[in-house]
Formats: structure tokens, sequence, C-alpha cells
């Protein structure tokens, strides 16, 4: 399920379209970019499911919460008790069951949702990937995207937008063909959010370990 930093540029890049796409799809990436650009903040509840050949699929689901720069803070309610939380530095990964917390820095961190932070930032849909189709679904537009490097932990980005710039679901293909899936729902842009929710302050025992480098 890892996925190295660079996942951020599956929501935010895009480089030479196919022919005959642009014109299709500029109005969508332009609406994307405005979106999410012009943000501080964004609340939303989602779900991550992860399937791979042999397994059960893996489902999960939460609150998510983002604020500029670089801070998010992901809290479950299945599994209830679990956090994931960036300060804009440093990420930290709390387990209950485990009674740990596990904390790696951000620009360094392998775990999925580490780049997320970045949706916030600044989206240029003219970067990385080298080609790109899309196809309709109810009114929607299901956009994939291929990335120029072949040196990536995943081939191939999908993800599900409204005409005016909503992002409904992430789609990764991994190398290996697993698939990572977030699913969003209930947005709420510029949503109230103070600092304090992006500081982790560990439950009374919970000892932080320092990620593997």
């Amino acid at each position: 399920m890892r996925l190295a930093a660079t996942f951020v540029f599956a929501l935010s890049c895009a480089a030479i379209y196919a022919a005959g796409a642009a014109s299709d799809l500029d109005p969508t990436l332009h609406a994307i970019e405005n979106r999410y650009n012009h943000a501080q903040s964004l609340k939303l509840d989602f779900s991550e499911s992860f399937l791979a050949s042999r397994r059960p699929t893996q489902t999960e689901s939460g609150v998510l919460y983002l604020r500029k720069p670089g801070r998010m803070r992901w809290e479950y309610t299945s599994p209830a008790g679990k956090i994931f939380l960036a300060d804009g530095k440093d990420t930290f990964l709390y387990t209950p069951d485990d009674h740990r917390a596990e904390k790696a820095p951000l620009k360094l961190s392998e775990d999925d949702r580490a780049p997320l932070a970045f949706l916030l930032g600044k989206l240029d849909f003219h970067k990385d990937f080298q080609s790109f189709e899309s196809h309709n679904e109810n009114g929607d537009s299901w956009i994939s995207a291929h990335p120029k490097s072949q040196n990536l932990p995943y081939n191939q980005v999908e993800f599900l937008a409204t005409p005016d710039g909503q992002i409904h679901k992430i789609r990764v293909t991994n190398q290996d063909q697993s698939k990572l899936e977030y699913t969003f729902s209930n947005e709420q842009l510029n949503a109230v959010t103070t600092p304090d929710l992006f500081i982790f302050r560990p439950p009374a025992g919970v000892v932080i370990e320092e990620a593997a480098k």
C-alpha cells in the first residue's frame, strides 16, 4: 500500500494531452485547479479501499481535514480511534490496537495518505503525466492519467470530477496491479479548522517511535 510522496501529482498534474483530448478535458482541469487553489482549508468524509490479488478488500473510513500549508488530519471512525496527521513538517500514525504512534518526516513519508496534504497547494495539470484519457459517467468525468516516469510505484491514476471541479474519487493502480481507491463526500471548502487540530497529542502511555529511514 505504500506510495511515494510523488503520489501528490496524481491529484495535481498532467502533461501532454492525447490528440483531440485537450479541448474536452481543459474545462474540467481548469475547474479543479480553480476550486482547490483558492481554498485555504477543506473538510470531507472519506472511505478508502485497498484491493490486491488473492487478498480480501480492506476498507476504512472517517473524516479528513486539510489546511494550508501541508496540514492534514485523517480521523477514522472505522477503525475507531485511528489517526493519521501531518503538521506541515512531520506525519504521525496512531493505531489504538497497537497502542503506539509512528513519526516520519512529511517529505520522506511513504504512507499513501501523506501526499494528499498538498491537494490545497498549487495544482498544475501540465507537469508530470505524459498522457491521459477521459470518459463521462452520469455527467461527471473519469480522467485516467499515465505518468512520464516508469520508476514510480504506480502506473495509472484515475480521478472522478464534476464539471465544477469537485473530486469525488481517486483510484491508483500500482505496478503490481493492486488498486487503492479513495471516495470523498460532503466536501466543505474553507471549513473552520483551528491550528490545534493539526497538533498530535498522543494518548497517555503511548510512545512515539521514529520511522525507519
